[in-house]
């Protein structure tokens, strides 16, 4: 049962009697819903003490809106608001939207849902124990460095220098609340309002999000299917930054080869810039062995000055977790830690030694490698059934990697039609259109894109017939 806080009752300035105005002051609480039904309401004496008033006033008041049929008394238990009012005094039903929201559209992990992992893999007991043991613990619930705690910070150090070739140590690291809260950072701490961000198009909108609320000075550098990013048009700019996914690249599923990247790199250092690199999806290639980080690259060469690292663990683990991290250059980690002060102080700490710890004795490792094996399988079996229930109609032009495949066709069906028919089949479909948010700049294709992550291997084929049904129908 609910218990009741009193919360900013008080009695009218008007009252005549101290007991009339204190059964008007409940009872208006409870016709206007602000006190739930069968919710368990304070004591005579708790109320008596915090309204600083008799008890007995109390207990004369209660025992009128018992009678009144307001509330009820429970022997030995207390008094609660009645599950049923007078019929003179029934609560108003106030709009509650978030209520009257489908279950269905709540569920943004439903299938083919893009960005999503198999949260159900998830080793979760383990997690839990990891988490338990540092809930625990009271010495870690005060504030903490607000860059994050060092076994943490040390954690990912050895392991994006392992894994991802990172030139990095634990001084280096920042955590941030996930990966947009590092972008966010990232821009504050390198661009002013007329520096030029080179942004991947189409691209990851959350990016454009930041750079449209510090109002940067945004350019696009178009990326085709298949081939990838524009490296020439980006070469023949003169921008202070760019955003870039080089691992696979966000939604149109290429890559950036060794040479480009060390031409990109070239170029951020002839332009005394930035290289912001989201290392998204890095950890699933298929097809081929992973390329070296660019920051890792960068810092063979000397040059990892001018190259931001974010990641987030949100894909590997859980999207809930919301933790990530950014690696920069030595100069500017005071920077980075006072613009994370400013906007959130620390992040939470049980949960960064617990991932902490959920590193350093392997168990990230192992779950990746049971998931890259079962990621691999997934693609295979949503390819072969595209090929199979779409025929020639439709193309996969994304790279084998990742959580998610991008689809190209001409003419027919519009993406916007297909979304919405796919959606009433509950499957929920990207649209192309949704990673250009300043228009398709004469695109001739029509694109979506499908998240296989959190899709059950069993799903993957019936779900895509369905697709294919509405594509064709």
């Amino acid at each position: 049962m609910p218990h009741i806080d009193t919360g900013d009752l008080k009695l009218p300035d008007n009252c005549t009697t101290l007991q009339q105005g204190l059964f008007d002051a409940i009872r208006s609480k409870i016709v206007q819903g602000y006190w739930a039904t069968a919710s368990q309401i304070p004591s005579t004496r708790k109320l008596a003490e915090e309204l600083k008033i008799s008890r007995n006033t109390v207990s004369a008041t209660y025992e009128q809106l018992v009678f009144e049929g307001y509330i009820e008394s429970r022997k030995g238990s207390g008094f609660y608001v009645s599950l049923e009012l007078p019929d003179d005094y029934l609560p108003e039903h106030h709009s509650q939207p978030t209520a009257l929201i489908s279950s269905v559209s709540l569920n943004k992990n439903r299938a083919f849902a893009p960005g999503v992992p198999d949260l159900c893999q998830f080793p979760l007991k383990k997690w839990q124990r990891y988490v338990q043991i540092h809930a625990s613990r009271p010495s870690i619930l005060g504030n903490d460095d607000v860059q994050g705690c060092h076994e943490l910070r040390q954690a990912l150090s050895d392991y994006l220098s392992a894994s991802r070739s990172v030139m990095c140590n634990a001084e280096r690291i920042i955590i941030t609340s996930g990966a947009q809260q590092a972008l966010s950072i990232a821009a504050m701490a390198t661009l002013n309002s007329q520096d030029t961000l080179l942004l991947e198009y189409p691209g990851y909108v959350q990016m454009d999000k930041v750079a449209r609320l510090f109002k940067l000075n945004k350019h696009p550098i178009a990326v085709h299917p298949v081939t990838g990013l524009d490296i020439n048009a980006l070469l023949a700019t003169k921008a202070k930054a760019l955003y870039v996914t080089p691992s696979n690249q966000y939604p149109m599923g290429t890559t950036i080869n060794t040479e480009q990247r060390l031409k990109i790199i070239k170029w951020a250092q002839q332009n005394k810039g930035w290289i912001i690199e989201d290392d998204y999806d890095s950890e699933f290639q298929f097809a081929h062995r992973p390329y070296t980080s660019m920051q890792g690259l960068a810092g063979q060469i000397g040059l990892d000055d001018h190259v931001i690292y974010i990641g987030s663990l949100s894909k590997v683990m859980f999207n809930g977790l919301r933790l990530g991290y950014m690696v920069v250059p030595e100069h500017l980690v005071a920077r980075c830690n006072e613009i994370k002060d400013a906007l959130t102080g620390d992040s939470p700490v049980h949960m960064q030694y617990a991932l902490a710890d959920f590193i350093a004795d392997g168990e990230l490792l192992r779950h990746i490698r049971k998931m890259r094996r079962l990621y691999k399988q997934k693609h295979q079996t949503i390819t072969e059934a595209i090929e199979k229930h779409f025929g020639a109609n439709i193309e996969i032009i994304s790279q084998a990697s990742g959580l998610h495949v991008t689809l190209r066709w001409h003419g027919g069906i519009d993406e916007e039609t297909l979304r919405m028919k796919a959606e009433q089949q509950d499957i929920v479909v990207r649209t192309l259109n949704y990673y250009e948010p300043d228009g398709s700049n004469g695109r001739d294709w029509r694109g979506v894109v499908l998240g296989y992550g959190n899709t059950s291997l069993s799903d993957i084929e019936p779900k895509i017939a369905k697709l294919a049904a509405c594509f064709a129908g």
